[in-house]
């Protein structure tokens, strides 16, 4: 995270007694990543957090790949994955490799039953349809549509639905997820140039605290494996916490978009960087004012890295027949641009309302069997004149 945050009581000095009013202790964890490198938190707990009972069951949900070597462009229909109740079954990888995983989800229920710890990875989970409210045992974030959902690796959590309508975009990282350093001066605080700033980062609001013994699930991942454990106090027991290391959320619709006199590259509107891939966020803006600009981007090889763009909602200019929940994968090593016809629309026109999320992945990216049930196999051939 690029900021301190607390919530709840602390301590004066870490490593030291903490008791309640009936003095009792409080047990302290530091939440941290890299070993004690990384982002860290400092945790108290009215239970110790290491009570497990009982492991259940352990299997696996490896995603089972259909396509290895993908060189052909691809247009997958992403509102065709299936709703399903429980969140965890929800949950349906379409494209992956070594650094990430890009998913797809429609939970029809909220995750109350047990709860969810992927220790594997970072989550970014965006929400395309659907509200409610993210519970974790560093508290709570209510969320709603255009939210980016930031959950560090280690996180325990819950999620309540407002409904049964609910579409999600989820990119599951190897490396942690951070805001881009292009972004920060050397103190971690956000420049002025930046399209956002810590006023648009919003962590948790509302610490819930359970002093509690029971028998609690928590299903854990860890390498493409659940492991359901028994624990016998309430995984929410923090009674306070303060650090860097935290769950956030971020709204796609306070992302500042970056323009100029004529066509400005991807970067610009990057969001999220990552050692294995970025993501970038594309808003309602401006075109280039130059008065010969040419608003529809330009033909481009992706020779290092390859496109994944997830249309959330408005008017894509540069692309034909595109509908809201769809995905487009443009593989490294060959081109791709505007459809036919679309670079000559675009000229004179002064705006456009798109909204869409890119991740583009520095090493190839794998095709599951889920990915290919939903898969346009004509859209390779849609460059092709009229």
């Amino acid at each position: 995270m690029p900021y301190y945050h607390k919530l709840g009581n602390i301590p004066n000095k870490r490593h030291t007694i903490f008791k309640n009013e009936q003095g009792d202790f409080y047990y302290e964890e530091l939440f941290g990543t890299i070993g004690f490198d990384g982002m860290s938190s400092l945790l108290y707990h009215t239970q110790r957090p290491t009570q497990v009972k009982e492991i259940l069951k352990s299997y696996s949900i490896a995603p089972k790949i259909a396509v290895n070597n993908n060189m052909k462009s691809l247009a997958l229909n992403g509102f065709h994955i299936a709703p399903t109740a429980d969140f965890l079954k929800s949950r349906k990888t379409i494209l992956t490799n070594v650094d990430c995983s890009i998913i797809l989800a429609a939970p029809k229920n909220s995750l109350k039953e047990y709860f969810y710890k992927n220790t594997d990875s970072d989550e970014l989970i965006f929400i395309h349809k659907g509200s409610g409210k993210l519970r974790t045992h560093l508290g709570n974030i209510s969320f709603k549509y255009g939210d980016y959902l930031l959950i560090p690796r280690g996180i325990i959590y819950q999620i309540d639905f407002d409904s049964k309508e609910n579409r999600l975009f989820i990119v599951e990282a190897k490396n942690p997820i951070y805001t881009p350093k292009k972004y920060r001066n050397w103190f971690g605080q956000h420049l002025e140039n930046s399209p956002f700033c810590e006023r648009d980062i919003h962590g948790p609001d509302e610490l819930e605290t359970y002093n509690k013994k029971g028998d609690f699930i928590i299903k854990v991942k860890k390498q493409d494996f659940i492991h359901e454990y028994v624990y016998a106090a309430h995984p929410f027991s923090v009674v306070g916490w303060d650090g860097y290391n935290f769950p956030y959320k971020f709204s796609i619709h306070d992302f500042e978009p970056i323009t100029g006199r004529v066509h400005q590259p991807p970067p610009v509107h990057q969001t999220f960087e990552n050692s294995g891939f970025t993501i970038c966020s594309f808003v309602p803006r401006l075109y280039d004012y130059h008065p010969n600009a040419v608003p529809a981007p330009y033909n481009h090889s992706n020779i290092d890295s390859d496109e994944v763009l997830y249309y959330v909602d408005g008017d894509f200019m540069s692309r034909k027949n595109i509908v809201e929940g769809q995905i487009t994968l443009h593989p490294s090593g060959i081109p791709h641009g505007p459809h036919p016809g679309t670079m000559e629309m675009s000229i004179g026109k002064k705006e456009t309302f798109e909204l869409a999320v890119m991740v583009d992945t520095f090493k190839p990216l794998m095709l599951t069997e889920d990915a290919m049930k939903i898969n346009d196999n004509s859209y390779f051939q849609s460059w092709l004149e009229e």
